[in-house]
């Protein structure tokens, strides 16, 4: 196996199939299904912004199709799931916990996140919150009134949201559901009552486990990839995978023009021998959330798919190339473009404000048939299934991909 060698084609299949983007499903979602990929994923990111759907719900319906909502809701309001700082804020399998132990205890390591500074300075307030959540039960930082007489915004936390986070992160409080998305803390021992430092595993162990778990879920990983998963490193991965390769618990290959080596799980083992034997044929269309795992590493999406891919939500407007809230177009195996999009859900329309396609893609009416069945799909899924589509580049595709969407539009009624 330390002999295979994979095309680059095949390298975006396997990591594709690891991910649970290969084939379109072809039953109805059930909620333990949402349990399940994100139990693949490892780690399900989150956030607010919803010109579409928040994020972790687009990471799961690019997998799963419609699903209701709730499902998520629910799954961490019965503590299958918990929340942490896993690659950034995440949803994460609570079998899982222990492996991220270690940073609630050690919060200082998790920079802005936590201050110590503040649980010294501001102890009684700290402890206030701590006992208004024992006596009162799980609360929200609305819970809390503001007394401070400043504003709001998210650099202007008031001292009690300050003291939830840090409390989270330090592992005091956990979250025990969301309520509107907001979220709601608890004591951690109620939560998890059953739950000892004892059970603990060393350091290195969880290191351990962590790396092989991005190399599981990436399905295909150099070793430069493989830190920044769960954000476990910067740059080099400890322990090196080739220890691991040595001991039989990665397996290595190559990818055609790669200098650098691949690692592979053994659990995906069948898949990397179909993938370099041509028979994994990645066939989902479908749009992505910036927060997919697929692309929320800048440089792996560039190296894998040659996408070179930055989210511009934060970039001031004059300086955004493709749009405030681009989602990836996944189409056959390869990342063909983005487009910017809108749902107002009030009015029911889904708005495309503009696609974009990669250099050299080429038009086809199958990738033109599939991407508006896809945006269908996504805006039936929102409740604004009326798609409108405003400008694209290169300028033609407007029309056919609008025409594409009138004819499923007109054969679906």
């Amino acid at each position: 196996m330390t002999d295979l060698r994979l095309s680059l084609r095949a390298a975006r299949a396997l990591h594709l199939a690891a991910q649970g983007l290969l084939q379109p499903r072809r039953k109805m979602a059930v909620k333990a299904d949402v349990l399940a990929a994100i139990r693949n994923m490892g780690v399900l990111q989150i956030d607010t912004i919803h010109v579409v759907a928040r994020s972790p719900y687009l990471v799961l319906w690019s997998r799963l199709g419609a699903y209701p909502q709730v499902w998520l809701e629910e799954l961490l309001a019965e503590s299958k799931l918990f929340e942490y700082w896993a690659h950034e804020a995440s949803f994460v399998p609570i079998e899982d916990y222990a492996l991220y132990r270690h940073r609630m205890i050690d919060p200082g390591s998790l920079g802005w996140k936590y201050s110590a500074e503040w649980m010294i300075e501001r102890r009684k307030e700290v402890d206030a919150v701590i006992a208004h959540i024992r006596a009162n039960g799980p609360a929200r930082s609305v819970d809390f009134e503001r007394a401070d007489g400043a504003g709001g915004g998210w650099w202007a936390w008031k001292p009690e949201k300050r003291s939830l986070e840090i409390l989270f992160t330090a592992g005091h409080l956990m979250i025990a559901r969301r309520q509107n998305f907001q979220r709601v803390y608890d004591l951690a021992e109620r939560i998890l009552p059953d739950w000892d430092d004892q059970h603990l595993p060393p350091l290195p162990e969880t290191r351990r486990r962590l790396l092989l778990q991005a190399v599981k879920a990436m399905g295909i990983a150099k070793a430069s990839w493989i830190g920044d998963y769960f954000r476990t490193a910067k740059s080099q991965p400890t322990p090196n995978p080739e220890s691991l390769v040595a001991e039989g618990a990665l397996l290595r290959a190559q990818v055609d023009g790669w200098n650098a080596p691949v690692y592979i799980h053994p659990d995906h083992a069948a898949l990397a021998l179909a993938a370099a034997a041509g028979t994994l044929k990645p066939s989902v269309t479908s749009l992505l959330s910036p927060f997919d795992p697929v692309v929320w590493d800048r440089r792996r999406a560039l190296e894998l798919f040659g996408f070179d891919y930055r989210l511009e939500c934060y970039t001031p407007a004059e300086k955004r190339r493709y749009g405030y809230f681009t989602l990836p177009i996944l189409h056959r195996g390869a990342l063909v473009g983005r487009l910017d999009a809108k749902a107002h859900r009030r009015d029911g329309v889904f708005e495309v404000k503009i696609v974009h396609l990669e250099p050299g893609v080429r038009v086809s009416q199958r990738l033109t048939d599939e991407l508006a069945a896809a945006l269908l799909r996504l805006a039936g899924w929102h409740g604004t299934p009326q798609v409108r589509v405003l400008l694209s580049d290169p300028p033609t595709f407007r029309a056919a991909l609008t025409a594409a969407v009138d004819k499923k539009t007109e054969i679906a009624r």
